[in-house]
């Protein structure tokens, strides 16, 4: 008996694989309809996704081998839906943070913003969290996390050897003497670090989740010695600072997270008429959310860990102790070994604001942007344009020359080597999520070709008698607890061609449950597995899982209360909710599957 159970722990996705799609087909072969047939695909892809029993990427891939022999799209039609224009904006975006990471200058940023606000320790935490969420603005989640915690596991260890030593230097005077030998043994223990797998930085902070939740648990163990429970909660709250910042800092801008962009690609294609949904009217609806979420998140850590102490944060010209001069000599010296600003970083810097402001100023709303210089062609240039033409300058500018040596011993300059180079770019590309996302796309055009999002719809109908705001919370909380088990492209992906047919059914304007429900697919803090950037400060082995859940919880009722008070005031009003737009189409028909 033991065998055969070994046997089935040891195949099991291969079983769940076949179990999943024996166990479903009887729907498609009772009911011969196309909406069945395009149902039973939703069911299997949504089981794969949801457990992982095939690469998230594999499982994307379905759509294009299960609707054609369904007869619900042609294999050319549903090829076509796997490029879009979210993957022109993704490969510019890719070749500015290829940039930024391979010149230091994301380091730089982080540094220099931490040193900005000084070493007191609240203040330390605020200036860690502001730096990682700007950094994750427009790099991967991902990569800010892996990027920015060794630089806070080297202050945490060295604001506790500071005090070590303080404390060491004390006995020393009452004591008058002091036993070098025991003196050592004094001396903080600490686990030492080995270098941690950590995902490409280029890939996607929403990728996957990390499966193996077994093997993080085993580096979280107790080897990690502390001195005090002060410095253990410190550790701690540093580290969830840096996971959950990474995290809050992806919601700010439309190409910050995947998932932002999946919605703005879908919404767009169903609501061409709209033209609502663009780099400058997303920052500005998730920009304040964002901050307030930062705040009240570091609020929330900083009590629950530390303790909040405002008359000590305010207190003006009080001396610096010896742990706050610690840590500020350690990021003094981290930034000092970056050296001065290079031209490669200046040249990546200008790049990247230009591209900033290109997007802004394209189309922001409330005046004229510069795509009303091409009055022709309305709507033909868009973010992704934008994406690409920064993109290709980075293949093209020159970083440095490269140089050989003549047979008369002379250094001559045969070519030059540009910002990046496509084996780099290659590196960095999250191709995995471009399936994923083009899979997400395939999806929701199966559903509309079949006439299933009708259905749905008109299922859901009877949701229109509830309160408009209670079927937006019920939505952000169901998307809120999928997401901790579900990777997050996958959660939106699938949830999209639910949720669009539910608001039109109701008649309530789209945007009012679409975008409260992509904000709420970012709030995976619950768990270790839930997010990448979870997974990588856990494996620094100060938390236990138990931490992550109690300071994800308060950080999970405060981004959805924000972001339900969010669609109340600002961005009610940036959008007018309260009517159901022209742009959007009509109730659909009472029409039941047959």
């Amino acid at each position: 008996m033991m065998k055969v159970l070994s046997y089935i722990l040891v195949y099991r996705r291969l079983l769940l694989v076949v179990f999943t799609v024996l166990v479903l087909l009887p729907l498609p072969i009772i009911v011969r309809t196309k909406e069945a047939e395009c149902a039973y695909t939703l069911f299997v892809i949504a089981i794969f996704w949801l457990t992982e029993a095939l690469p998230l990427s594999i499982t994307a891939l379905l759509p294009g081998l299960m609707f054609p022999l369904f007869g619900i799209m042609t294999s050319k039609k549903v090829a076509s839906a796997y490029f879009k224009d979210f993957h022109l904006l993704l490969i510019g975006v890719i070749c500015l943070a290829t940039s930024i990471e391979k010149w230091n200058l994301h380091k730089r940023i982080a540094l220099r913003m931490v040193m900005t606000v000084g070493v007191n320790p609240e203040w330390l935490t605020l200036g860690f969290m502001s730096s990682t969420a700007f950094l994750s603005m427009w790099l991967s989640n991902t990569s800010t996390a892996a990027m920015v915690m060794p630089i806070v596991e080297a202050v945490a260890q060295q604001i506790i050897s500071a005090e070590a030593e303080v404390e060491a230097t004390q006995m020393t005077c009452i004591s008058g003497s002091v036993n070098h030998g025991l003196e050592i043994d004094e001396v903080v223990e600490t686990n030492e670090k080995k270098e941690k797998p950590i995902p490409a930085p280029g890939c996607s902070n929403d990728a996957g989740k990390i499966s193996s939740k077994t093997e993080l648990e085993k580096n979280s163990g107790g080897g990690t010695k502390y001195r005090t429970e002060k410095d253990h909660m410190m550790c701690k709250l540093m580290c969830l600072c840096i996971a959950y910042s990474s995290t809050i800092g992806g919601l700010t801008t439309i190409t910050g997270t995947s998932t932002n962009l999946i919605f703005a690609e879908h919404f767009n294609m169903r609501y061409p008429d709209c033209h609502c949904i663009n780099f400058g009217s997303w920052f500005m609806l998730s920009f304040p959310a964002a901050i307030i979420i930062l705040l009240l998140s570091w609020i929330w850590l900083q009590w629950l860990f530390l303790g909040f102490n405002f008359k000590e944060m305010f207190k003006c010209g009080k001396t610096k102790t010896a742990k706050q001069k610690a840590c500020a000599e350690v990021i003094k010296q981290e930034y000092q070994k970056l050296g001065p600003l290079r031209y490669q970083e200046i040249v990546t810097l200008v790049l990247f604001i230009v591209m900033a402001l290109l997007w802004f100023s394209r189309d922001p709303g409330f005046i004229s942007g510069w795509s009303a210089l091409f009055p022709k062609y309305p709507g033909f240039a868009t973010d992704s344009t934008v994406a690409l033409l920064i993109g290709i300058l980075f293949f093209l500018i020159p970083a440095k020359r490269l140089t050989k040596t003549t047979p008369t011993g002379e250094i001559v300059a045969f070519d030059y080597s540009p910002l990046i180079t496509w084996k780099e770019f290659q590196s960095f590309m999250p191709w995995d999520i471009a399936i994923l996302v083009g899979g997400g796309f395939a999806l929701a055009d199966g559903c509309e070709e079949s006439g299933l999002s009708k259905w749905i719809g008109n299922k859901l109908s009877p949701l229109g008698s509830l309160p408009v705001w209670l079927v937006i919370l019920i939505s952000s909380l169901l998307v809120t607890s999928l997401t901790e088990v579900a990777s997050n492209p996958a959660t939106i992906t699938l949830l999209l061609p639910i949720l669009s047919p539910l608001a039109e059914a109701i008649q309530v304007n789209p945007l009012y449950i679409l975008l409260p429900s992509t904000l709420c697919t970012s709030f995976a803090f619950l768990l270790p597995v839930a997010n990448p950037p979870n997974a990588i400060v856990f494996s620094y082995g100060h938390l236990k899982v138990i931490d992550m859940v109690k300071a994800g919880l308060g950080v999970n009722i405060v981004g959805v209360a924000v972001v339900m008070l969010g669609m109340s005031t600002w961005i009610g009003a940036m959008f007018d909710l309260s009517t159901y737009p022209s742009w959007a189409p009509p109730p659909v028909s009472n029409e039941t599957m047959p």
